[in-house]
């Protein structure tokens, strides 16, 4: 199997192997595997990760900010809220400005995790940019970073549902919010005991 593949940028592209989707597909799906191993402790996982992480960072506090913030839905975002505050990485708080709404803030352990994880997610991304130079991986994450916020200002409310689908997870609304396990696992008996 090749490592690189040398494309005339003059010529139209051919085969899979010079396929922008196939090639951000296949460097996604290994990112995901590995990130998902590296916070597999955290309630939610990579989708828990995420929450905690703007929550840390003093993004939007209240659950609908971050629910858009973070493109999750909010239903999906409040399961993931109750799982973390049982965790005690995080808790809700009334917002002293608007009584309807709750403010969700990380406790002293949450910011402590996350750090670990950071430094988890941190080595992932090493490895899985190992085969470029360390001048070509710091270029590629900077065009990324770059076309990600030109797309994601592009979408008015962006979600994970339609990324799940193209990455063979299962729907969202199969699975049991928190667990990240279909709900017939969940049913069936057949998820891990230290699910949900």
């Amino acid at each position: 199997m090749p490592t690189t593949v040398d494309v005339d940028p003059s010529c139209p592209s051919r085969g899979v192997h010079a396929d922008l989707g196939w090639a951000l597909t296949t460097v996604l799906r290994a990112y995901v595997r590995a990130a998902d191993a590296a916070v597999a402790d955290l309630p939610g996982a990579s989708r828990g990760y995420r929450l905690l992480s703007a929550i840390v960072q003093d993004c939007p506090r209240s659950q609908l900010a971050l629910a858009h913030h973070v493109g999750l839905d909010r239903t999906v975002v409040t399961y993931l809220v109750d799982d973390l505050v049982a965790a005690g990485l995080v808790q809700r708080r009334a917002d002293p400005n608007d009584r309807r709404t709750w403010r969700v803030v990380a406790t002293d352990a949450g910011t402590a995790h996350l750090d670990q994880l950071d430094c988890r997610l941190s080595e992932v991304e090493r490895e899985v940019l190992r085969p470029l130079g360390g001048a070509e991986a710091a270029q590629l994450r900077t065009l990324l970073q770059r076309m990600a916020v030109v797309v994601a200002d592009a979408e008015s409310s962006p979600t994970t549902c339609s990324e799940v689908a193209v990455l063979g997870a299962p729907d969202p609304g199969q699975v049991r919010a928190g667990s990240g396990l279909p709900s017939s696992a969940v049913a069936s008996g057949s998820a891990p005991a230290s699910a949900g």
